[in-house]
């Protein structure tokens, strides 16, 4: 079981996602616990103030290095564990499938969500872990720790209804998944792959094996240097990025 903790100034947002669906069931079952801290509990004034105007000038608030230091290692304090302390910066790592691997074996994590125009750095020196969730801004950290749960307790033991989901979903393996397909067998002339209704589950294996090296480097090409391919499959991946490119000059 896996432990989540989020240190927010919207406590109240996690709750409506992480209760439903298999989020909530997940949860139930004890996969996973999540608390919220509410970041004003760790202020001084009787505005309960967070941010405040940067140094030297410009556009914006900064969040306080007072009360997230102090919320930090009050909540590091507690249990017998210290949590693995997670920051959301354009500077951190890229998150992806293999972050969210390694997040989801840890038995305690803390996710610090900012707002503003950024945190005091002194506060960001307390990060175990530093995360760019992609080259774009949101607005304040919950979505991304929401993403972060998600994408993490989908991998544990006992999480989704079948246990082969997780392990068969894009990224896994290091190549978007294969297309999919269910009734009616056809709407509207379009049809499904015969191979799909053979119940020849070599046949299938070999077909949805094509179909995401196919899908892979028609939508995602980068992520082809890291996957585990044969000779024979390269060759088809670089005659598809082939003909893909012929395509975009015309």
């Amino acid at each position: 079981m896996i432990r989540f903790e989020a240190l927010t100034v919207f406590p109240d947002m996690f709750e409506p996602y992480l209760s439903r669906s298999i989020m909530g069931r997940a949860k139930a079952r004890g996969v996973y616990t999540f608390e919220a801290y509410d970041l004003r509990d760790w202020t001084h004034d009787r505005h309960r103030s967070v941010d405040d105007a940067p140094f030297g000038g410009g556009q914006g608030m900064l969040m306080k290095c007072e009360p997230l230091i102090e919320a930090i290692e009050d909540i590091s304090s507690l249990g017998d564990e210290k949590p693995h302390v997670v920051f959301f910066s354009p500077c951190g790592q890229r998150y992806d499938h293999s972050v969210a691997v390694d997040l989801s074996r840890k038995s305690r994590v803390l996710l610090v969500c900012g707002r503003y125009e950024g945190m005091d750095e002194r506060a960001l020196e307390l990060a175990d872990q530093t995360i760019s969730m992609g080259d774009y801004v949101l607005t304040g950290g919950e979505l991304a720790a929401l993403s972060v749960i998600d994408s993490c307790v989908r991998l544990l033991p006992g999480a989704l209804g079948d246990e082969m989901s997780a392990v068969d979903e894009s990224f896994s393996c290091g190549l978007l998944e294969y297309a999919q397909y269910t009734r009616p067998a056809e709407y509207k002339g379009k049809g499904v792959p015969e191979v799909l209704l053979s119940g020849n589950h070599a046949a299938i294996d070999a077909w949805r094996r094509k179909s995401s090296l196919e899908r892979t480097a028609r939508w995602r090409p980068d992520l082809l240097e890291g996957a585990k391919l044969s000779e024979e499959e390269r060759a088809y991946v670089a005659q598809i990025i082939r003909q893909e490119g012929c395509h975009d000059d015309e």
